[in-house]
């Protein structure tokens, strides 16, 4: 039986057959995949996310890190961060953190176990597809390995102040951010999509010489309103059907636009405060990336430099490049275009790793007026940087790149 799917790329139709195990089909115009058969992805995902769950509760409730100076302990939990920048006025960085960190991950895993628990016994529960749609709008806001590297960033620049000590919720943290990985490997959303029946109402019956529509959750191909006056919904998922995502390229030059003006601040303003025995320090992005050279750090230092420092600037100049290509209807290497506005689209949450470290050193040094770190004015601003670049991957319209390449056209 072969499968009617629309790439999400670059929008070529195909008519797939059916895909061995592990193996993948993939559109051969853009590179984009298509189709990937995981064996026994029900039951993995099910598995994997009941651990998951399992481990995110004693990552929350037992002690995190221990921070020692001399007989000064202060013993932290995971959402300690969290409360001090909110007690420090920094609510928008609390926000982000508390959401990325502990609501998205648990939204997420709740929302797998309400309709794969069911799906193995053979039924679907209510509303399943609405419940599924939104674990695939979750999925880029969960950023617990973006706080992995975050915790050992912050292990790095503390170590040479005071001894850090692990508590059993950083050991399951660990292990969370390992076995959530492997689940969401390990997830076939097509296998899922397929389980849910859904009734052909009047958007997807349409006449034959409708134009089709591939909607952009589930894949589904469906037979659109050629005078584009109808607002459509997928009849499978609900979601909002388009051939091109609504005024793409003005929404994503209005959210590089806003990405340039923060990115500004962010690196010239300091990013934290350190205080010690009365003295103060602030420390801008660029100036932390110093001190680990100069401790003989350089790998953190490279990895915080690439992050927080080359991974906007080039998130913001690729949208720049792609959004001026695709206006002045450029029909130049569209796969090669296609290819760096995936990498954009992935990239760009790990630029929170600056954001989650200041988050565990202000958790972790609050020692009164022996030292402590607080959040400086440039948080925020980078903070704001990261969301709002990753709007505006989200907000761009690959499929547009080859829309201006008539010899790809049927």
């Amino acid at each position: 039986m072969t499968l009617p799917i629309a790439c999400h790329d670059c929008d070529l139709i195909y008519r797939v057959g059916p895909v061995p195990e592990n193996g993948t089909a993939r559109c051969f115009r853009c590179g984009a995949v298509l189709l990937h058969h995981k064996p026994h992805s029900l039951e993995r995902v099910l598995a994997l996310t009941l651990a998951s769950l399992v481990l995110f509760v004693v990552a929350n409730i037992f002690p995190f890190l221990g921070f020692k100076m001399g007989a000064l302990v202060r013993e932290t939990k995971l959402i300690t961060g969290i409360h001090e920048l909110y007690l420090q006025g920094e609510w928008p960085m609390a926000t982000v953190g508390f959401l990325t960190t502990i609501v998205v991950p648990l939204l997420q895993m709740f929302c797998l176990l309400y309709v794969l628990i069911p799906l193995k016994m053979n039924r679907l529960p209510w509303k399943a597809n609405k419940v599924f749609l939104w674990s695939q709008y979750l999925k880029p806001w969960g950023m617990v390995e973006v706080f992995l590297f975050g915790i050992l960033v912050a292990y790095v620049k503390l170590a040479g102040m005071a001894t850090i000590v692990p508590g059993i919720a950083a050991f399951s943290f660990m292990a969370l951010v390992v076995i959530l990985t492997a689940s969401m490997a390990a997830m076939d959303e097509h296998l899922v999509w397929a389980s849910m029946p859904f009734k052909a109402g009047p958007d997807h019956a349409r006449s034959a010489d409708a134009p089709l529509i591939s909607c952009h959750h589930c894949h589904l191909l469906c037979r659109g309103d050629s005078s584009n006056r109808l607002r459509m919904k997928c009849p499978r998922c609900g979601g909002a059907l388009h051939r091109r995502k609504p005024n793409s390229i003005s929404r994503t030059w209005a959210l590089v636009v806003a990405a340039v003006i923060f990115y500004i601040p962010a690196n010239v303003l300091p990013i934290t405060v350190v205080t010690s025995l009365g003295s103060k320090q602030a420390d801008t992005i660029i100036s932390g990336v110093i001190y680990f050279l100069l401790h003989g750090s350089w790998p953190i230092a490279l990895v915080i430099f690439v992050a927080s420092v080359c991974v906007p600037m080039l998130k913001i100049g690729s949208l720049v490049y792609l959004l001026i290509s695709v206006q002045l209807k450029s029909g130049w290497r569209p796969g090669d275009r296609t290819r760096l506005y995936r990498i954009t689209e992935v990239v760009g949450r790990w630029s929170m790793i600056d954001i989650f470290v200041v988050t565990i050193l202000v958790a972790m040094v609050n020692l009164g007026a022996l030292a402590s770190i607080d959040a400086g004015p440039a948080a925020v601003y980078f903070c704001a940087v990261v969301i709002i670049t990753m709007f505006a991957a989200m907000s761009f319209d690959p499929r547009l790149i080859w829309d201006n390449c008539e010899e790809f056209h049927d």
